[in-house]
């Protein structure tokens, strides 16, 4: 089955983690046998090749810079300015990969429209390329707002205002309080682009105050249930309900510690955890619940977002392994029409929505 990912790293992967994603995942990983500088060095899950493997045809791909302050532990970079220069490393990565035909952007119905013709028509699908929105995690790196519409000449479609702790614009996860005006006037911007608002990571007086003042196209990328696993980082069933009440489409991530509760960061794996799959049809049902239909939700996996196969479910080998969502959605008795719309109907429904009224 077509399978779109919301939501993956993959310059970030590529410029930050070096690696090649036209390799396969097993030279990849072999190549990282003995490099301890990242904590999932050698357990890839993500490249090219896995992901037509998978028939994921189309993907949400970031941008990702954090700035930091002097006195913000998390790492990052010093300034904004650097941050948006290492955007645009991450921009120029992407454009390699477009000439060299592994990968084409969308970035209107009309490219979205023959790229899906392209991926769907019957023909292998090894040496085709993969599509991608372009999303910037994290805004931090815009260093104005004229730099909000820079992006938006140069393909970038959705914005997460923000990311992990205190953020230029937002705060993000495990940080609290609202936004000032720097985060009210980048909403208006991001509305007036027809950008969509990524509400991934948002706290939750952001969250709260970005529903009040942004009338736009809002999803969550990669977003799992506060109910079944506690956690700031995780929705509560009243933002759940809000963003349900948008028509917003909230996907499904496969970082184990937000699939199971009580996940120590290496210490647990996915074994001793019991962290497979079928939870993560958990909190898809959950949403499923909430909503009274399957037309909210979707797959937005973050595989290699700074984890690999240590901290994501144990049946995950590569992203080739999201095929196996079909048959454990239809063994929790999802109709063929549910396991559609979740695998890449909702997205694109969405999709085609937000980009009618971009062209």
């Amino acid at each position: 089955m077509f399978i779109i990912d919301a939501h993956l790293d993959l310059s970030m992967n590529a410029m930050e983690w070096n690696r090649d994603l036209r390799q396969p995942i097993l030279a990849i990983n072999e190549r990282e046998q003995g490099l301890t500088d990242k904590p999932d060095r050698g357990h890839a899950t993500v490249c090219l090749p896995e992901l037509r493997e998978g028939n994921i045809g189309l993907v949400v791909a970031t941008q990702i810079a954090r700035f930091v302050a002097p006195d913000n532990p998390l790492p990052g970079w010093n300034s904004p300015e650097q941050a948006w220069a290492q955007t645009q490393a991450q921009l120029a990565w992407y454009r390699a990969m477009e000439a060299a035909g592994e990968m084409v952007q969308i970035t209107d119905l009309q490219s979205l429209k023959d790229h899906l013709a392209m991926w769907n028509d019957g023909a292998s699908t090894a040496q085709k390329p993969v599509g991608y929105i372009l999303s910037l995690e994290g805004a931090d790196s815009l260093v104005s707002l004229e730099h909000v519409e820079i992006a938006w000449n140069y393909g970038l479609r959705a914005i997460g205002p923000a990311h992990y702790g205190p953020g230029r614009y937002a705060n993000g996860t495990d940080a609290t309080g609202k936004m000032g005006q720097a985060g009210i006037d980048l909403l208006k911007k991001m509305e007036s682009l027809g950008m969509i608002l990524d509400a991934t990571h948002l706290c939750d007086d952001a969250f709260w105050q970005a529903m009040e003042h942004f009338n736009g196209h809002v999803w969550a990328s990669h977003n799992n249930c506060r109910e079944l696993v506690p956690h700031n980082r995780q929705f509560s069933d009243e933002q759940l309900k809000e963003l349900i009440r948008r028509g917003a489409v909230i996907g499904a991530a496969f970082d184990a510690w937000m699939i199971v509760p009580d996940w120590q960061r290496q210490v647990s794996t996915p074994e001793s955890m019991n962290c497979n799959m079928d939870r993560i049809i958990d909190h898809i049902d959950h949403i499923c619940q909430l909503a009274g239909n399957a037309l909210h939700v979707g797959i937005g996996s973050d595989l290699d977002g700074a984890f690999g196969t240590e901290q994501c479910p144990y049946d995950v080998t590569t992203i080739s392994d999201l095929q196996k969502m079909e048959t454990l959605l239809e063994v929790r008795g999802y109709s063929e029409e549910d396991v559609e719309n979740i695998m890449h109907g909702n997205w694109l429904k969405f999709l085609r929505k937000v980009l009618s009224r971009q062209s």
